[in-house]
């Protein structure tokens, strides 16, 4: 017979799941351009355009990923977008986004 295993001994008391961990940040948004899943990353490896300055999303640079949730067959993932954090909530502001 295996040994019990100590890591959580079966009398501590349940620890809650954290929803933002579990999903990865992500959520959904609705707005006046449709309905998004908004995702935030602390930076990444490499550099992306952003759709709403056209400038550099630098690497290591916290920002938004962001995909529209209206596509058919899951296409829109592939359509992710990566904005500075400022520039995604500006859009409303500026009108239909760029695609």
């Amino acid at each position: 017979m295996g040994r019990r295993s100590t890591k959580r001994p079966y009398g501590a008391e349940h620890v809650e799941l954290d929803l933002d961990r579990a999903t990865g940040s992500r959520r959904s948004e609705s707005a006046p351009d449709g309905e998004w899943v908004v995702q935030h990353v602390r930076g990444s490896d490499r550099g992306y355009r952003c759709p709403g300055c056209d400038q550099v999303v630098t690497p290591g640079t916290a920002h938004v990923v962001a995909w529209r949730t209206d596509g058919l067959f899951g296409e829109a993932l592939d359509d992710r977008r990566h904005w500075h954090s400022s520039c995604w909530q500006a859009r409303a502001r500026r009108g239909p986004t760029r695609r």
